[in-house]
């Protein structure tokens, strides 16, 4: 059963053409020409999904004996796993088969990412907490619809900060997703494909100082995942053309998983789970204690 987490139709890359500011007619003409290409992209993409993401909460890898690691995955539509076609490929399920995995542990998945979310949402996702419930691991993946909808850099960049203030006054260790490149999208034309290039590439940079700044850690999917975007669109991609197919699912969560498992470690390893150690083997860790150390942020 899909679970709806609509926010607002979305508005297909860019809203971009009123970032440009200025006049001349050279400028009034560049501005037509990219509201007429905005149009063009949002009736190539459409929306053959839909808005609703699959429902893919649940406690994963039950087979593992201990009480779950909580893991939390707020965001936009990529947090939601829109385009996934089946639970176990949407990014929160292929997370926390990951988790699982390492830890030795189940997982018990809650996923309060909205299609269509700006970073001004995380805040009203986190209002949904159960007002004891405490997450393990929190990871965060925001920031296209910002672009789009044409969201000052640094108000987006301060709702993101709030949203992980939050979250670690929760205990939870914090990964941020930063924003994707949004010139991988083939359906928009040039230049409005490379302007949102440009401008996805600014904002996923002051996310990561900012993550960075409160010693969170920031994968950035530009430089992990988006050159499979850009050289294997077909696969990469799901029906839309927009969204993640299961491969870029998988993908993208391969890429977050090590900054999700040393989070889990500095915010306090779970009493019995399994640690690798680093010739990969596991390590039974018996202290619940966090330990806290500075932050890498992975490019």
């Amino acid at each position: 059963m899909a679970r709806v987490r609509v926010v607002r139709p979305r508005s297909v890359v860019i809203g971009a053409a009123g970032v440009l500011v200025g006049g001349g007619a050279a400028l009034v003409m560049a501005r037509a020409v990219l509201r007429r290409q905005a149009a063009v992209a949002r009736r190539r993409i459409g929306k053959p999904l839909g808005e609703e993401a699959l429902d893919a909460d649940r406690v994963w890898r039950r087979r593992y004996d201990g009480p779950p690691v909580e893991l939390l995955v707020l965001g936009d539509s990529i947090a939601a796993g829109l385009g996934a076609e089946r639970r176990k490929d949407t990014l929160g399920a292929r997370l926390a088969k990951g988790l699982a995995r390492a830890a030795h542990r189940p997982v018990r998945l809650r996923t309060l990412a909205m299609v269509g979310a700006e970073s001004s949402l995380l805040r009203v996702q986190l209002a949904e907490l159960p007002e004891d419930y405490r997450p393990d691991v929190a990871v965060v993946i925001v920031g296209g619809n910002d672009v789009t909808h044409r969201v000052p850099i640094p108000v987006a960049v301060g709702h993101l900060e709030e949203a992980i203030v939050r979250l670690q006054g929760l205990g939870a260790g914090v990964v941020v997703g930063t924003c994707p490149d949004l010139g991988a999208l083939r359906p928009v034309p040039q230049p409005l494909r490379s302007l949102g290039s440009r401008l996805s590439r600014a904002l996923a940079e002051a996310q990561a100082r900012a993550a960075a700044r409160h010693g969170a850690r920031a994968v950035s999917l530009r430089r992990a995942v988006g050159p499979f975007f850009i050289t294997q669109p077909d696969e990469m991609f799901s029906l839309d053309r927009f969204h993640p197919s299961a491969l870029g699912y998988r993908r993208t969560a391969d890429a977050l998983l090590p900054a999700a498992l040393e989070a889990l470690r500095e915010h306090g390893w779970p009493s019995g789970a399994q640690q690798p150690g680093p010739d990969g083997s596991s390590v039974h860790v018996r202290s619940t204690s966090a330990v806290r150390t500075s932050t890498t942020v992975t490019s």
